[in-house]
This record gives structure tokens, sequence and C-alpha cells, in this order.
């Protein structure tokens, strides 16, 4: 048996030879883009590239073919990344040539002022998040989050504002469902501390209370909280703000709400117990959105939603897209399609500058690996 020294010197002296392989397979590239140049042929051929792979697959050995697989997909991204900074022809995708266009169309500065819609009423928290992406929002309120979706697509608001995740509840499901139904795109998007408190009208006492009614986002961060109340009932309503206007409305002293503590002055209300949520890190994230497509400058993330073939490989060829390109993935979210049994719509978010290379690369061939891709829209976040 050969000693370790002897083995690494071997593979050492492999790698050197896959290296000097590689730049010559790059220099024949610039063959192929030069040719594509004259000949008015797109840099991405889906077809060729599934046809690469697979013979990758073909003349592994078994136990390597998956591997095999990845590595043609490197090669093949780094190919087509450096055929397009060649040519300078990124653009030529329709979406890529989109989103140039909303970067050139798009004013430096994000509006201090617009017409925004938000679900719920005064003291929501979808209020304090528009506050805090615009500087003088007039907001409208919409009873549902469908209803903030349309007012928007039918041109009856400038942008809307919705919640997205929360860092301790997850997801808003509601929301990422109805994202399939509506035309939109993510402008801005920002984090709005989330600080619960139990509100009742005055001269309620806690030991009094019988009824407890909030948003299920919220009862779920307070879940800890109403744990130790065993004798009270815990009602889901649309909004935390509607809950607090519900109990001031009410006239009674045994129910409560958890809301903002900013809806106790809006709404007359006492707070019986403030920071009750189960974290004080607690969070939640707000996308503004508008019907057109606005890419402001320092824009550096980026929403997809995407359906995948149902085949064995689908999600991690489009993972691998993102290692290739150096691409950090902030988020990715399955939601079942409405009748389409057992398929599933992702939606992810991505780090990348949309002027960087790596977002065109992205944008480009992303494509030819979803059934079905939609961009949601590149955005920076308000702290």
């Amino acid at each position: 048996m050969a000693e370790l020294s002897e083995l690494r010197l071997e593979i050492d002296r492999i790698d050197r030879e896959i290296f000097e392989l590689f730049s010559e397979r790059a220099k024949v590239a610039e063959g192929v883009a030069e040719y594509k140049r004259e000949h008015g042929m797109r840099v991405f051929d889906p077809a060729r590239e599934r046809a690469k792979v697979a013979a990758a697959a073909d003349a592994a050995p078994e136990d390597l073919a998956t591997y095999a697989q990845v590595l043609m997909e490197l090669l093949m991204e780094a190919s087509r990344s450096r055929q397009h900074a060649l040519l300078g022809d990124a653009s030529d995708d329709r979406t890529l040539a989109r989103i140039n266009a909303a970067r050139e169309s798009t004013p430096e500065f994000f509006p201090r002022s617009a017409h925004v819609s938000c679900q719920g009423v005064e003291g929501a928290y979808s209020q304090i998040a528009a506050e805090k992406i615009f500087r003088r929002p007039t907001i409208g309120y919409s009873p549902t989050f469908d209803g903030v979706f349309r007012t928007v697509e039918q041109g009856l608001a400038d942008y809307g504002v919705l919640p997205l995740e929360n860092s301790t509840a997850g997801s808003v499901n509601q929301v990422f469902d109805l994202m399939m139904e509506h035309s939109f795109y993510v402008v801005r998007t920002t984090r709005v501390k989330v600080d619960h408190s139990l509100l009742a009208l005055p001269g309620a006492e806690l030991s009094g209370i019988r009824d407890i009614y909030s948003h299920q986002q919220a009862i779920s961060q307070c879940a800890e909280f109403l744990s130790g109340l065993p004798d009270v009932r815990v009602h889901v309503c649309e909004n935390t703000a509607a809950a607090a206007r519900s109990v001031a409305e009410s006239g009674r002293t045994d129910v409560a709400a958890l809301a903002s503590h900013a809806c106790a002055a809006l709404y007359g209300l006492t707070a019986l117990s403030s920071g009750v949520q189960d974290r004080d890190n607690n969070y939640t994230r707000f996308a503004c959105i508008s019907r057109n497509l606005e890419v402001y400058p320092g824009a550096d993330r980026a929403s997809f939603m995407a359906v995948l073939p149902h085949r064995p490989g689908a999600l991690y060829k489009l993972l691998a897209k993102f290692y290739a390109l150096d691409v950090n993935l902030l988020k990715l979210e399955s939601r079942p399609i409405p009748e389409r049994d057992f398929e599933f719509m992702f939606y992810f978010d991505v780090e990348c500058p949309a002027a960087s290379p790596e977002f065109a690369s992205l944008v480009t061939t992303l494509g030819g690996l979803c059934q079905e891709l939609r961009f949601l829209g590149s955005y920076s976040e308000v702290l």
C-alpha cells in the first residue's frame, strides 16, 4: 500500500491537470460565446445543458453519478456566466430585461408619502410597519389580507403592507397562500418588534377576565402567558387592533385583548399585563407590495416563487444554483398548490444585489429548472 504522502502527491498532480483542463475549457467557451454573438444565439441552451448533465452521470461510475452531475452543472454555470460577461447580453432574458428596465425607471429615492393599504384597523402592527417604511403614509384599512392584495391590484392604493413571518410563531401561511392568487411585487421589507399587552377596560382585573381575543399569531406568541390562565377562553379574531377595539366597544370588564400597547391609548384601555409575549426578542417581518415593478437603488434582496418538476433532485438542483453562484438563501417556504394534489409552490428569498453579475446569472438560469418561475421583486429591508 502506498504511503499517505505519496497518495496526496498523486491527488495534487491530478488536481493540477483538472484545473489546466478547466482553464482550457474556459478558453474554448470564449469561442462559443463569439460564435453565438455572430449568429444571434442565446447563451442559455437548456436542452444542451440537460444532455451534458445526463452524459456526465452516464460516464461516471454508478456510485459517483450524482456527484458527476453536480460537477457538470457547476462547470456549465461557470461557462454560462463567463459567456454572459463576454457578450454583455444577459439582458436578453425577458425577466432580467424587465428588472433592468425597472432599475432605470424607478426614482432614486423611495417615496416618503403614499396611499397605503393595511389589514385590520387603527393601531394594527401593519400600521406601525407602514409608518416605519413611509414618513407620511395615508393609510386605509381592509378587513382581510386578500383585501389588501386586491386594493393594490386595482390601483386603489399605491402600496400594501402585509406580515410575512414572525421570529417565534413562523410564517403567516394565509399571506403566502394568497401570493399564488395575486399579481404584485415586493418593493421593501421591514421588521417590527412585537410587544403584546393584555388590554381591558378601566376597572377590569386580571382575575376577573374570562375571554381573551386576538389574532392567531399573537395567541401563538403568548402561549406561555395564556397557559397560566386556565379558566380563560381564548378567541381568534382577524387582527390584534380589531380585538382591542372590540373590547373597548363591549363595555365588559371580563374580556381583554392581546394587542400592542399603543392600542391602549387609542381605544381607552388599560394594560393588565405588559410584555406578555413568550420571548422578548420577537419580531414580525412585513413586506411592502406594489402593483408595479419598482427596484430602488441599494436593493440587495430578491424574492421568487417556483413550481418544480415532480421528480427526484428537482429542489436540490435549484439549491445548487445558489451554491454555485455564492448566493445566500435567506428563506425557503413551501405551500401546497390548490387543486393540485401533492404539488407545492416554493417561495424563497435570496441575499443578492440587483446590480450584481450573480443576480443576472441567477435570474437567467433558474427558469430552466422550474415548471413555473415568478419574480416577486428586488428590494432592501428597512431596519
